[in-house]
């Protein structure tokens, strides 16, 4: 959902921001005076420093409730938030600083002009014509215009936020990116060499060991192995921050049979009195539903039952289940049924009883009864409903078109505002109360009609019982108490036949952990302890856990624990081939290095220089190096390490094929070779910047 439409919903007039250098010269003086930089405020406060400007702590709080006022649930955690607002700030003073030292700035005429653009504007949803299709801009500019009336400074913020700040931000770095692609340039000489690598093929003959000759368990690496491999290749092992992981053993704590069976055998035993009631809403108030009753009545399109093909086949009155929806036990109660229109267009005013996004009393219920009372006598006399609306009506997501919903489906309205326009004949017009307050409903239009159907729902989760989550935690306990030291978990988990799980790294900002999900409790508790530690059981979900610290890896190459996995099987392959080499690549002749090595001699032909794949040997981009070679012709190659096995080539023959292609041709899919690469551009600035996370040493999470 929109910004604006929850504004909307919540029954809150628009107020945007002053249209063009106004709007701007607001934005600006923000930004000026520190806007997010926290450059003014104490150290004592920060949480992050980023290329010498602050992240302030009281602010980075501020922008996390803005964003769950904005989006609700939608924003997902408040530890994926903190992450996301996190990352959202770090760019965006990275990118700041760029734009500044380039001299990039957004005009007042170019806000205005990308606000209001149709092809451009973020308003298009809320400001489009229903009836064209084309975005209204005169009604979009008059929204914006109402700045002036309005005093609520959240909701200006909200919309800064959500909409003016992410406007400017998205043009700047459009700005930027046409700067870069601006400086891209392709030599003739670069043009020429591609054009003639990609026109080169190749015919050699050749010898392939593969390593898995020889079984990965004769073939030992040591630790020290390991450490010097990465060593050599630190560049791609190299490790910015400390990082640490954990194995763990869990214990599930999901309902049992037995539980299962238990919620089946109570839904069965409520199924006579659910049957036999003649209130069922009464009747669910009193045992309680997972499913929620609802007044209105539905096509089947609409609803939401994986049994609805059964159950509008019952007669009224008539029960269906127990059966099982999702996690839950069923039994369906047909209510009643009707012949609806599958949408309706009405208009109607609103005298507001409740703000609906805070949900505090804004009219008593007699004033507000009186006002819509007064408003229908009027249009009984023959007073204009457009103007009364105009002047009157607290809905802004119609008061601007008259009151007016232009056939809109069942359920989409309140219950008892969607029946009238449903349940009531084209051209009813009535008073009806809602949660909102008191509406002046006038039914327009109605399409379609169908039957409709009102379902009652008697529904129980399958929930895990008292006892099943007793045993869970009592067996995480007992084996957290019993096994203290590394050695004994491991062996404790065979013993019980648990597979040990692993986290994969985990950096101490971090609010997820690899098969955990979110769990920043885990994440510090890994922090606060050393390697080798045994944790307390963790609630986890729907099971618990016991955790061991498996390594700890500082800044730079990580431990031979972490570098294990990555590395264990190219310094066993590179072992393999010296040993290969030492034993079967004795010769500089292809034939007697077959029959050494029992392998056939085989020919590939028409190989491409940019394309390292070799009919049966695969990837292996030194073995085409080679068969380019213009020196190996007619010769035979030193044995070649290669990624499956070694190899021994003669190079038959280098040629080209005809040409498809020209220079200017290659030089533009070059130009946009490397154009396409300047959405990376963002990873290498935050790479080269002076990234200070102080969230963790500042306890901030």
């Amino acid at each position: 959902m929109s910004v604006i439409q929850k504004i909307r919903d919540r029954g809150a007039w628009i107020m945007f921001g002053l249209i063009a250098l106004a709007l701007i010269a607001f934005i600006m003086q923000d930004r000026a005076m520190g806007g997010g930089r926290g450059s003014f405020f104490s150290s004592s406060t920060k949480i992050g420093k980023i290329n010498g400007v602050t992240i302030d702590r009281a602010e980075f709080d501020a922008k996390i409730t803005m964003m769950e006022k904005m989006y609700g649930a939608q924003a997902g955690s408040r530890e994926q938030l903190v992450g996301n607002v996190w990352n959202q700030e770090v760019d965006r003073i990275i990118n700041e600083q760029e734009y500044d030292k380039l001299g990039l700035s957004v005009s007042g005429k170019e806000l205005s002009d990308l606000m209001f653009d149709p092809q451009t504007s973020p308003l298009k949803r809320e400001f489009t014509d229903e009836a064209t299709g084309q975005f209204n801009v005169d009604k979009a500019k008059q929204a914006f215009a109402q700045i002036k009336k309005n005093k609520n400074a959240e909701q200006v913020e909200m919309i800064n936020e959500a909409y003016i700040k992410p406007t400017i931000q998205q043009k700047l770095r459009s700005k930027y990116n046409d700067l870069l692609q601006q400086a891209v340039y392709v030599p003739k000489w670069l043009a020429e060499k591609t054009l003639a690598d990609n026109n080169a093929i190749a015919s050699i003959s050749f010898v392939a060991v593969p390593y898995n000759t020889i079984v990965d368990s004769t073939v030992k690496v040591t630790d020290d192995e390991i450490l010097e491999f990465a060593k050599k290749h630190h560049v791609e092992y190299d490790k910015d921050e400390e990082t640490r992981g954990i194995s763990y053993v869990a214990f599930d704590a999901t309902p049992s049979g037995a539980d299962s069976a238990a919620t089946l055998a109570q839904v069965s035993n409520l199924k006579t009195d659910f049957t036999a009631t003649t209130d069922a809403k009464a009747y669910l108030g009193k045992v309680g539903t997972e499913i929620a009753y609802k007044e209105g009545y539905l096509s089947k399109a609409k609803i939401e039952s994986s049994k609805k093909d059964t159950l509008v086949k019952l007669a009224v009155g008539q029960t269906f289940g127990p059966y099982q929806e999702g996690n839950n036990y069923v039994v369906a109660k047909l209510v009643g049924t009707k012949n609806w229109p599958d949408s309706a267009k009405v208009r109607h005013i609103l005298i507001a009883t409740t703000d609906s996004r805070s949900g505090q009393p804004i009219k008593s219920d007699s004033a507000a009864k009186k006002t819509i009372d007064s408003i229908e006598t009027a249009i009984k006399a023959g007073a204009n409903f457009e103007e009364l609306c105009t002047k009157y009506s607290d809905d802004p997501g119609s008061k601007t078109k008259g009151g007016l919903y232009d056939f809109f489906p069942q359920g989409q309205m309140v219950p008892p505002f969607n029946e009238f326009s449903f349940d009531k004949p084209v051209g009813s017009k009535g008073v009806v109360k809602t949660d909102f307050g008191y509406h002046y409903i006038e039914v327009l239009g109605q399409k379609n009609p169908q039957p409709a159907y009102q379902i009652a729902y008697l529904a129980k989760p399958i929930i895990a019982s008292a006892e099943t989550v007793s045993a869970a935690s009592n067996a995480a306990a007992q084996f957290s108490a019993t096994n203290k030291t590394k050695e004994a978990f491991e062996d404790g988990a065979k013993k019980i036949n648990k597979n040990l799980l692993n986290s994969g790294e985990v950096k101490e900002s971090d609010t997820y952990i690899g098969g955990l999900g979110q769990n920043r409790q885990v994440v510090r508790w890994i922090y606060e302890n050393d390697v080798n530690a045994i944790s307390e059981p963790f609630e986890v979900g729907d099971k618990y856990i016991v955790a061991l610290i498996t390594n700890v890896s500082k800044p730079g190459l990580p431990s031979v624990t972490v570098l294990r996995p990555q590395v264990e099987n190219l310094v066993r392959n590179e072992k393999k081939a010296k040993q290969i080499i030492s034993t079967k690549f004795t010769s500089l002749n292809l034939e007697a290095i077959a029959k050494a090595a029992n392998v056939a001699l085989q020919k590939a032909d028409s190989l491409t220089f940019g394309n390292a794949f070799i009919p049966g040997a695969g990837m292996e981009n030194k073995v085409i190096g080679a068969a380019f070679n213009a020196k190996l012709k007619g010769k035979v190659s030193e044995a070649i390490a290669g990624n499956t096995g070694v190899y021994a080539i003669k190079v038959e023959n280098i040629g080209a094929k005809p040409s498809v292609s020209d220079i200017q041709s290659i030089k533009q899919s070059l130009a946009q070779s490397q154009k396409s690469g300047f959405y990376r551009s963002g990873t290498a600035l935050r790479k080269a910047a002076d990234v200070k996370d102080l969230r963790t040493s500042n306890k901030y999470f």
